[in-house]
């Protein structure tokens, strides 16, 4: 076993656009296992939008992330040493080990899982956090009926791409908004979404007009701003609005809806959620999700940066919308 342990810590919190420099990179000595305990040797880490809003010391649904401490972040990886008696050398696991090469734990809030006909990585993408997100949403907020029309922002990313091909599968139309023709040329001839708007044209609202002729009944959020404000000026009555993320005021202030009366006059239904605040539905949405991908019946793609050095720009590019699909950091 390797004595060392390389880890990314938050250094400093972001004044504005976050930085290579609010993260530094540190060796720490891998101290013995104690009794009860497990190490995993990490093989992917997971970079998700919710991370910028724990760098910043402020209230919200979480503490935020202490300072010089280990980035806080979804891992997936394979027991290398074991003093715990449920688990053995070679199992493959997913936790919540941060920006590091290796965790350690007691076990608690780890869990097995088997890569026989589901890739490792898929489970920190449509099959972990982001795929059980996309399915609360639409399933217990958005609820849609066949027929009716779901707007998903961000619909290249983990998250949205799922919501877009559960919303078909429940017999809604799709119409996802993606930022450039590539990415939305794959929403609709991968992910199999009716439509799909390109907000870098810049003609949004007509364009997302044209996509939903019969206005929109559910709309899952990701981005908020402008992107929020076209989709609700689009809602039909009693529409629902299930506010997932907010990624237009992550780096800034947060863009103020211009036309807040429409909640009023639509009787809009609009429900902020945190996915790990609903664990009661967590087996349901794993089991329809898992087999879904082993059965190829669910798509998903991953832009994967290489080494643990590469996390920070690979987390400053998932801001800016650099990555495709889910952003993961192979760390082996």
């Amino acid at each position: 076993m390797p004595q060392i342990n390389r880890q990314f810590v938050l250094a400093s919190r972001p004044q504005g656009a976050v930085t290579p420099d609010n993260f530094k990179l540190v060796e720490t000595p891998l101290a013995p296992l104690a009794d009860g305990e497990i190490r995993v040797r990490n093989h992917f880490l997971s970079l998700d939008p919710y991370m910028r809003g724990r760098m910043n010391d402020s209230k919200s649904y979480a503490p935020p992330q202490p300072l010089n401490e280990v980035m806080i972040g979804g891992t997936v990886g394979e027991v290398v040493e074991s003093k715990n008696p449920k688990f053995a050398v070679g199992d493959k696991v997913v936790a919540m080990f941060g920006w590091q090469e290796y965790g350690t734990s007691n076990g608690e809030g780890v869990q097995k899982v088997d890569d026989t006909h589901v890739p490792l990585s898929a489970y920190l993408g449509p099959v972990g956090m982001p795929g059980v997100t996309a399915w609360y949403g639409l399933n217990r907020i958005l609820a849609p009926q066949a027929g009716q029309t779901v707007v998903v922002s961000a619909a290249s990313g983990a998250v949205g791409s799922v919501v877009g091909q559960l919303a078909k599968l429940a017999g809604a139309r799709a119409v996802g908004i993606a930022g450039g023709a590539d990415k939305c040329r794959y929403v609709i001839e991968t992910l199999g979404f009716d439509a799909c708007v390109d907000y870098k044209a810049g003609n949004l609202y007509q364009d997302l007009k044209a996509a939903t002729p019969g206005g929109v009944d559910g709309c899952f959020e990701n981005v908020g701003g402008e992107v929020l404000e076209a989709t609700i000026a689009r809602m039909n009555p009693s529409g629902r609005i299930a506010l997932c993320g907010y990624i237009a005021g992550y780096d800034g202030q947060p863009v103020p809806l211009r036309h807040p009366s429409l909640i009023l006059t639509q009787r809009l239904l609009v429900q902020g959620f945190i996915v790990t605040e609903h664990l009661d539905v967590w087996p349901e949405a794993l089991k329809q999700l898992g087999t879904l991908v082993a059965q190829k019946k669910l798509q998903y793609r991953e832009t994967i940066a290489q080494g643990l050095d590469a996390a920070p720009e690979a987390f400053i590019g998932l801001l800016k919308g650099r990555n495709f699909g889910k952003q993961l950091v192979k760390l082996i």
